[in-house]
């Protein structure tokens, strides 16, 4: 029994699970992509490091893998199931309604990297064959990295998504391709190429009917039992089939994992397949990120480091011009166009992907894959780093476009409302405004709130209204209303006070905590004061009312009279001649 707990297999399960558990909840504290962090684990764990020490010091077995050959198979399936994953969160329909995005700009942006970063390498003496398959391989960038950093819903984030989105789609050809650059492909004539094709067309075609006919009665037999470890060996069953399959024929697997991902996609089981996968995806990732880290060897990264940080930093800087550049013809801000172009500059995971089919059809050898494997792999531990830098331009890019033009919008709007504060109730208000043709400037002292506010097309500007200066240049004799969303009750005060002295006509309207603060308001001189708690009190109270079969007519009847029982509170709290409003004038 002992000889079976000292078995390798067991110390590396150890190993992994243990780094799971460390890296993971470390790096969600620290906010940073759980990516480095395998990294660094396989950095540590590997036979560069404490690897190197297993054989002095015999417990250092139980927590490092000296094979990498061990865990690699693992990492494969890590591959797969993001493949499928990714296919999971696209569907056609979503693929069709980007088409012009993913296929436009996402084009350009890996061809133009591609083509550039090739040129570079046959400067250099590389052929070009395999200029071509580092070139593609190079401009591929880091969804597991990029997309947590950016999301999809901000302008960085769209157009990152759109790229990305491309380069996961095109993983397949450029692996085909790769493997018809082959030399045993040039041999082979072009009919091997052809069968592979039409016998791959038919597979792929084949995977395509079985997931709109076939998925949805097997998922649903599955989902009858309600055992989710049914599911989960069906969800298993499709995608090892599908990968299986596309192998058969010389696809790579994760032509089959994909297709198969976006075939569950159409049907109504796609989200309870993706939170299935999803510990199984991230942990299989995780280890083959352990792999790549392993891969690391720091005697050759010291005797080759002015190589690497040229190599990496020429990557680098045609990627980020190239990306920054075709969104900047696309129409996108300078700072989205900057942020964007360093967030998206270095290679990425599935550019060891790449690297290895490149390798495995001997288009590059084994030293120059090395070489590129630990570069790409440095390159991924500074993602995060760029990201930084490149929010830090693009605020400063912002800062100084939204200095240039503060005095021009004030100008050009004469008759405007005035919002002060631009938080979740400021845009709230803003987009109010639009919706009923009021133009408004708004004004907010956080400047990434600012920056990324411009960059959805707001009309915000920086600037600090505790400062007499900015208030006036905010020309509040000339404004409709001023309208006070910050959440800062005693600044809040202090501004209605004053606009109240300096404007006796002027309409203030001010977001209050709570009956209090708006007796306070009210007493500093605002028109109307809205109690946040109370109003979001009362519309709960309405739904759930009605949706307990309340009719409406009596249910509206009762809100009426809970304000006007605020109210009375309000006018005694803040010693009121009569009772105010808790509403906006109609």
């Amino acid at each position: 029994m002992a000889s079976g707990i000292e078995h390798d297999g067991i110390g590396n399960v150890l190993v992994i699970l243990g780094a799971a558990g460390i890296v993971i909840p470390a790096f969600a504290r620290l906010r940073l992509p759980p990516v480095i962090g395998f990294l660094l684990v396989g950095m540590l764990v590997g036979p560069s490091v404490l690897g190197s020490l297993a054989v002095q010091y015999r417990w250092l077995d139980w927590i490092t893998i000296s094979n990498v050959e061990d865990i690699r198979a693992i990492g494969e399936y890590g591959i797969i199931l993001l493949l499928f994953s990714i296919g999971l969160e696209l569907s056609f329909r979503r693929i069709w309604r980007m088409r012009k995005q993913v296929f436009g700009l996402g084009a350009a942006e890996l061809v133009g990297g591609g083509f550039l970063i090739g040129l570079a390498l046959l400067a250099f003496g590389y052929s070009w064959s395999a200029a071509f398959g580092l070139g593609i391989a190079l401009s591929l960038s880091s969804t597991a990295i990029v997309l947590p950093i950016s999301g999809t819903q901000s302008s960085v984030g769209r157009g990152a998504f759109a790229m990305l989105l491309f380069e996961d789609l095109a993983i397949v050809p450029i692996i085909f391709l790769l493997g018809a650059l082959a030399p045993q492909s040039a041999l082979g004539s072009a009919g091997a190429i052809t069968t592979v094709l039409w016998q791959g067309a038919l597979v792929v075609a084949a995977i395509l009917v079985i997931g709109r006919f076939v998925l949805p009665i097997l998922f649903s037999q599955a989902a009858r039992t309600k055992s989710p470890e049914l599911f989960l060996s069906t969800t298993l069953l499709v995608v090892i089939a599908a990968s299986l399959a596309t192998s058969a024929v010389g696809l790579s697997p994760i032509v089959g994992a994909l297709i198969a991902g976006l075939s569950i996609a159409e049907t109504e089981y796609q989200g309870e397949v993706e939170q299935v996968v999803l510990p199984f995806k991230g942990l299989a990732l995780g280890v083959f990120l352990i792999s790549i880290g392993m891969q690391i060897d720091l005697g050759f990264v010291g005797a080759n480091w002015p190589k690497l940080v040229l190599a990496m930093s020429g990557v680098i800087l045609v990627n980020a011009l190239v990306t920054g550049g075709l969104l900047k013809l696309a129409g996108a801000r300078n700072g989205v166009a900057a942020e964007t172009g360093l967030l998206m500059a270095s290679p990425s995971e599935t550019t060891l992907i790449v690297l290895g089919a490149a390798t495995a059809a001997q288009v590059i050898d084994g030293e120059t894959a090395k070489f590129w494997q630990v570069a790409t792999a440095l390159g991924l531990l500074v993602t995060p780093v760029l990201a930084r830098i490149g929010h830090d331009f693009a605020r400063r890019i912002e800062v100084r476009s939204s200095g240039r033009q503060l005095d021009a919008d004030f100008e050009a709007a004469e008759a405007r409302t005035v919002i002060i504060g631009f938080g979740r109730v400021g845009q709230l208000v803003a987009d109010m405004l639009v919706t009923h043709g009021q133009d408004y400037v708004a004004v907010e002292s956080n400047i990434d709130t600012v920056v990324q506010m411009r960059r959805e097309g707001y009309r915000v500007l920086f600037g600090d209204v505790a400062r007499l200066a900015t208030l006036q240049k905010l020309r509040l004799g000339e404004a409709k209303a001023l309208v006070l969303t910050m959440n800062a009750p005693v600044l809040a005060g202090r501004l209605a006070r004053y606009a109240r002295k300096e404007y006796p006509n002027l309409t203030i309207v001010a977001r209050a905590r709570d009956a209090d603060h708006a007796a306070e308001l009210y007493l500093a001189g605002v028109s109307d004061a809205v109690p946040e708690t109370l109003e979001s009190s009362l519309q709960l109270s309405e739904a759930v009312l009605v949706d307990l079969g309340i009719a409406v007519g009596p249910v509206i009847a009762s809100i009426h009279e809970k304000r006007d029982e605020f109210r009375k509170s309000i006018k005694t709290a803040g010693k009121l001649e009569e009772a105010p409003r808790l509403t906006l004038r109609r």
